[in-house]
């Protein structure tokens, strides 16, 4: 019998930081609503608003960062640490490169983006979403970094690296929204100037981490010394994007739909973005276990795959899986419980705060039972380099369910059950939450009967 490549005691050492780091991001982003919601509604729809395509940006660089992770991680696996490290030069140059092209066409065209996306919308939520969108739209780069870096850091099974950065980006970005928001009394900017300063500062953090390329659990560490020099590898550029366009891709076109199903809120008016900003951000709480689980899925099956361990890939999947599971449910009972007041503390009218307090509950019920097969265990096919075919079911089962089922509530009233309960036009948004979790089955189905398949171990990506 073959030794473990991974203790339980390793798989523990890789995962609380991972879940720290998930609990200190969505920390933030609920800081930020609250902070920005001492400017009112319409600034915290605009930033709403803007945040839902930084987020799509954000998810391209992490499938990229994901690509190179995966490789890395094989490489790792392996036992070699050259090709690992020549890994992280190539996803740097190639990742950097994308962030300042998308930076500049968005600093071009940011009134034509704004305006294609969500359409008319009130004057006050346009203005402040325009001046959101052009700060927070410098930082892109910075975030671009800071994902290949981290995921590169997780590759190896050090995720403590990333843990304490998010850290530093809560104090900054935090500390820089109090000082301007609160001190100096600005507007939606003195939410956005921190957010480019933080980002920024930590990616130089993380580059200068991985130049000193320090050895982690006896082994030689990623290294990007001699990245100056730069010279680019087509091979192992294209097995990154391999995993990152795939992946990138289904980020990608699964924010844009819901983009498209956000616009499709705020035809519900005001209340009910503001509502949906304020229980996505709990919402993200809820799945956060299964969120960090997901990030290691993707260094201990990718590591087994590299090292030409597949059956250990299955039952360290199976693992964490139900890890995955009864710490989501350990989560989501307790803080359901207490979701009404804390859903308070945004201080939003009687009308916004319970329409997102049913959003949090269907969300939280529903998720500790689909939610982990929808989104954690893809993961683990994608470790293995199936990530065409994660792309192709999330592809389409957010544009024919998520999105086709959200029009159908829309023209049917949620079938009726708008009108039987006496619920106002805003209401109507539940919807799209409703469509969500018939997304959620689909793409469950579908990764469990290929995960079952066993097709996916037969991949090769080095």
């Amino acid at each position: 019998m073959h030794e473990k490549l991974f203790s339980s005691r390793s798989l523990w050492q890789l995962i609380w930081p991972l879940i720290i780091e998930q609990l200190l991001s969505i920390l933030l982003g609920m800081a930020d609503i609250v902070m920005v919601s001492s400017l009112g509604e319409a600034a915290v729809s605009g930033v709403s608003l803007v945040d839902s395509v930084n987020v799509l940006l954000v998810e391209l660089f992490a499938a990229l960062g994901t690509g190179g992770a995966v490789v890395a991680a094989q490489y790792i696996g392996r036992g070699d640490p050259g090709m690992a490290s020549r890994t992280a030069k190539q996803l740097l140059y190639t990742i950097l490169g994308a962030a300042i092209l998308i930076m500049a066409l968005c600093l071009v065209f940011y009134r034509h983006i704004l305006s294609l996306v969500f359409g008319s919308i009130e004057y006050s939520v346009m203005q402040n979403a325009q001046t959101y969108f052009l700060i927070t739209i410098l930082a892109l780069p910075s975030i671009a970094v800071y994902n290949a870096c981290a995921a590169l850091f997780r590759a190896q099974g050090n995720s403590r690296v990333s843990m304490f950065i998010s850290l530093l980006i809560n104090i900054l970005n935090i500390g820089g929204n109090a000082v301007l928001l609160y001190g100096f009394h600005r507007g939606v900017e003195g939410a956005a100037i921190p957010t480019l300063v933080s980002r920024t500062i930590a990616a130089v953090v993380l580059l200068v981490l991985l130049y000193r390329a320090k050895e982690y659990n006896g082994r030689p560490a990623v290294s990007i010394k001699g990245i100056s020099h730069f010279e680019l590898d087509g091979s192992l550029v294209r097995r990154i994007l391999s995993i990152g366009v795939p992946n990138g891709i289904e980020n990608s076109m699964f924010q844009i739909g819901k983009i498209l199903v956000l616009s499709l809120i705020a035809t519900y008016g005001t209340t009910a973005i503001a509502a949906n900003a304020a229980a996505n951000t709990l919402t993200s709480f809820e799945v956060l276990p299964g969120a960090a689980i997901g990030l290691a899925m993707l260094t201990v099956v990718g590591q087994c795959m590299g090292a030409g361990e597949t059956e250990q890939a299955v039952q360290y999947t199976r693992k964490l899986m139900g890890i995955a599971y009864l710490s989501m449910i350990v989560l989501n009972i307790p803080l359901l419980a207490v979701s009404y007041p804390i859903i308070g503390l945004y201080r939003l009218s009687p009308e916004t705060t319970k329409l997102a307090w049913y959003m949090t509950m269907t969300h939280g019920l529903c998720g500790m039972v689909i939610w982990p097969m929808s989104f954690t265990l893809p993961n683990a096919l994608r470790a293995a380099g199936d990530a065409s075919f994660t792309m192709i079911v999330s592809m389409i089962s957010m544009w024919t369910v998520r999105i086709g089922m959200s029009w159908v509530f829309r023209n049917t009233g949620i079938f009726g059950v708008q009108a039987f309960f006496g619920w106002p036009l805003s209401f109507g948004a539940m919807g799209v939450w409703f469509a969500m979790i018939l997304d959620w089955i689909v793409r469950s189905n579908c990764f469990i009967i290929r995960f079952l398949h066993g097709g996916w171990k037969r991949k090769r990506i080095i």
